[in-house]
């Protein structure tokens, strides 16, 4: 089968970064699918990896953590799908990744293709889904339901990936007012068309603009992006006994600023779950249902901003390129071989 994947971790403007090769079609085994991907997104988890990760001498590692596509073959302990269902998620990162023709993946993190999507704008949700779910709703224990909510969630860094869900699930699922931050017109413009009731600048003065807008207190902050850069300013705003949840890898963060106002502290990773296989693994095969669901009701909508063509090495780093450089807007998905 076609793959893309890299031997060493190299910048991305290296002819090597990533590589196109073949590979041997896998073998589902117990509880695995084999899904023959005709979409996947890039996430910056995917750059993380490459830089940071490099795979045994020898060996090529596949990177990619979000696809949908069609089951081709089952494991023997499969009881959720069959071949021929069309599906869509985010693998585990213990694992060879999306960006090869066919892919293994544990049943219980994959959720049916929403219907009223294409592969293409069902391959841009399932990573960044997951993560806003989980951290609303698991992590900072937000009450999904329209009944009036008296606090504020700051999402810093709302035109993301994983932003752009979040500003869905938050304004639509739940009764909170919803205050993302963008630095760039156009973003701040994105942001505001996915249901932010305002955004603020976070290069800017962030308290001082939160304190313009007269909204309820910032009870909630989800740091998406640039932690190690805002969390002083952000410990600054927060109410008191407020919940701050992040999901990057800050290499600066003193958790010591929030304790004057006894604000907790949530880390949120979507791979948990798979990674040390939780007696609760399903529950992600459960939220992608809910997703798709809320999708076909038009509830929600695909984050897709870009395609880049086919899935060969060549657009992929461009697509990490793009990552990289921090001017993305939500999701860059490529489709078919």
């Amino acid at each position: 089968m076609k793959a893309v994947g890299y031997k060493k971790s190299l910048p991305i403007e290296d002819a090597e970064s990533l590589v196109d090769f073949e590979a041997a079609k896998p073998e589902p085994r117990a509880r695995e699918l084999r899904v023959a991907v005709k979409a996947v997104s890039v996430n910056p988890v995917d750059t993380k990896v490459r830089k940071r990760a490099a795979p045994p001498e020898g060996e090529t590692k596949i990177l990619g953590y979000d696809a949908a596509g069609v089951v081709d073959a089952i494991g023997p302990d499969v009881t959720l799908f069959k071949p021929g269902d069309e599906v869509f998620y985010a693998g585990s990162i213990q694992r060879q990744g999306t960006n090869s023709e066919f892919h293994l993946v544990d049943e219980r993190i994959v959720g049916a293709k929403p219907k009223t999507l294409s592969f293409t704008q069902a391959a841009a949700l399932p990573l960044t889904s997951i993560t806003a779910w989980e951290l609303l709703f698991d992590r900072l224990a937000v009450q999904p339901g329209k009944s009036a909510d008296p606090r504020t969630l700051l999402i810093v860094g709302g035109a993301g990936g994983v932003g752009s869900i979040l500003i869905q699930l938050a304004r639509r699922l739940t009764g909170l007012t919803v205050v993302a931050t963008a630095s760039r017109p156009e973003s701040q413009t994105w942001c505001l068309d996915l249901g932010a009731h305002a955004v603020i600048d976070h290069a800017g003065a962030m308290k001082e603009q939160i304190e313009q807008l007269k909204f309820p207190p910032v009870a909630l902050i989800a740091g998406l992006t640039a932690t190690d850069q805002h969390y002083k300013a952000l410990a600054d705003l927060i109410a008191p006994q407020g919940k701050f949840g992040l999901i990057d890898d800050p290499p600066e963060f003193n958790v010591a600023v929030f304790k004057g106002k006894a604000v907790s502290i949530h880390w949120e990773s979507m791979f948990t779950r798979s990674s040390f296989q939780t007696a609760d693994m399903i529950a992600q095969h459960h939220l992608l249902s809910d997703v798709a669901d809320l999708i076909d009701k038009c509830v929600l909508r695909t984050t897709l901003d870009q395609t880049f063509g086919a899935i060969n090495a060549a657009n992929l780093k461009r697509a990490h390129a793009l990552i990289e450089s921090g001017k993305s807007r939500g999701k860059i998905v490529l489709e078919g071989w």
